[in-house]
This record gives structure tokens, sequence and C-alpha cells, in this order.
């Protein structure tokens, strides 16, 4: 499988002449427009577009406006092909409103949308693409995506926050050829989400690393890092990939870290002499698409 990393969380990966599309971002000044002045002279992360209208399927990770680009998503879609995203929140306006510009541009483009619980499968030509559990910063619905062709297996986590569905993950569906990590430890104060909680909203370096021994990784990519940084709402770590990589490596997991555009192979692990993966039991459907 060839995976390209598209800049901040997107990704494209390709496999038998198809390709899939995760959070791809084409406009990254328009994440924290609504914050008017507050926002300016923000650094913005540096991102290129996947291929036009090549993919058979676009996936979400979630719903905040740096993972849910309308734009982006048409450009790369092709025709009839869907968005599969997490399940609804089932909030109020209050609670859904770090939704609310994604939901609003994602309706308006027209896209084939389909939301998928986690554990749950569908297929799009040659992949298979599960939705595994992932945990947001300020409770937002969020999945992780698996996309497995070819016997590769890559795991895109969004922007996922420590959580107990590791040890689950790496039994029903690992080991993970390539995990995408992000590392950037943002702690945020957003206006709907007060009092503001201290800790991380997303992996910090120290955690990531340590995801990504758990699940497996065989190659751990970090995502989600260079770029946005507002003061009392946004505060990334600083010099995350860099801090991950070495974190990382005491743990044995190797890093790959990658230049927005870059295209790498990934491979399918050999399998281990008297050992190999879990079987997968994961409960839940899976469908065509």
């Amino acid at each position: 499988m060839r995976l390209t990393w598209l800049g901040w969380a997107g990704a494209e990966l390709e496999a038998d002449g198809a390709t899939v599309v995760v959070d791809p971002l084409d406009d990254a000044g328009a994440v924290f427009a609504p914050l008017g002045d507050r926002a300016a002279g923000t650094p913005l992360p540096r991102v290129v577009p996947p291929g036009a209208g090549l993919a058979v399927a676009g996936l979400l990770t979630h719903l905040h406006r740096d993972h849910a680009d309308a734009r982006a998503l048409a450009a790369a879609l092709a025709p009839g092909a869907p968005v599969l995203e997490p399940p609804a929140g089932g909030g109020d306006a209050a609670e859904e409103l770090g939704l609310t510009q994604a939901e609003h541009e994602l309706s308006r483009a027209g896209l084939d949308r389909r939301r998928l619980e986690p554990w749950e499968s569908a297929s799009a030509g040659p992949f298979t693409l599960t939705a595994l559990p992932a945990a947001d910063g300020i409770g937002d619905p969020q999945v992780a995506w698996l996309v497995e062709a070819d016997g590769v297996r890559v795991l895109h986590l969004g922007d996922t926050m420590f959580h107990g569905y590791w040890w689950r993950m790496r039994r029903r569906h690992g080991p993970f050829d390539a995990v995408l990590v992000p590392v950037n430890g943002a702690v945020v104060g957003f206006p709907h989400r007060r009092p503001a909680s201290p800790l991380p909203a997303a992996l910090d370096p120290d955690q990531a690393a340590l995801a990504a021994s758990i699940l497996d990784a065989r190659l751990a990519i970090p995502i989600h890092d260079e770029g946005y940084e507002i003061d009392g709402v946004y505060e990334p770590v600083e010099g995350a990939a860099e801090r991950f990589a070495a974190a990382a490596a005491e743990s044995g997991v190797p890093v790959r870290i990658l230049e927005p555009g870059e295209t790498m192979e990934v491979e399918a692990r050999e399998p281990e002499l008297g050992g190999g993966a879990a079987l997968p039991v994961a409960p839940g459907a899976d469908g065509g698409l």
C-alpha cells in the first residue's frame, strides 16, 4: 500500500490503483476563523491536496474543522464515493458547537455521508475500512480508521487522547504495519467547554509513544503537529514530532517523520515464527459500499 502524508492529519492511501483519503485539509486558515481577530497570526500547518477525483471513499475521524474539510473531500472523491464518519453526538446546539462549522459545510456540499459505529467495517474498492475506538479530548464523537488492502494494515488515530481501548484494538485487528499518531498534546480552552481542562486534549509525545508500543506498531508516523497556536485557546507541545520519535525509540518503535506530500510504501509485516496476530473477533457488521 502506498501512503502519502498530506500535512496536519491528512493521509492518502493507494492500493490496486484506487485511493482513500483520511481527514484531508485544504483551507487551513478556516479552522479558527470563527475566533476572528483572536486567531490572527496563528501559524498554519503546511498541507497539500490528495489526487483529484480518485478516492473511492473519504474517511473522517471526527467533525472538527481541521479534520473535516468539505471542499477537500469533494475535490478528492470519485463520483458516487461515500464519506464515512463517526456516530452523531446527539447533543443540543451548545454541546455540538465545535462541530457546527464542519457540519454546515459538509451538508452544503451534498456529500454521501454514512456513519459507522466503533468496530464496524465497510468496503470500498480494494479496501476494508474499520472504525475503531477513539476518545475526543472535548467530548465530541471520534473514531480511528483502520485501512486494509493487499494484506497491509494502516491505522489512523485522528487526534485521539489516551484511552483504554489500545489493547482490544491490537488483539482484534493488529498487528499494524503503520500507525499515524497525533503527537502535539494540545491543551485547549474553547469557549463552549468551560471550565477548561489543563490536560492535553490529544496525545502528547510520551502518550503517543506508549500508544504506538501497545498497538505493536511496525512503524509509527507522527501527525497533527507543526501548526496552530493561540494563547489560552490552543496550546500545543513545541517540537512534538521529534520528542515523540525519541520517546518511541526508547520503546523500540521505529518512527518516520514525513514531509507534507511525501510518499512511502507500506509493506505487510512478515509472520513471526510460532506467533502471529490474534484472530479478529470484532463484533459489528461488514457492509459493502
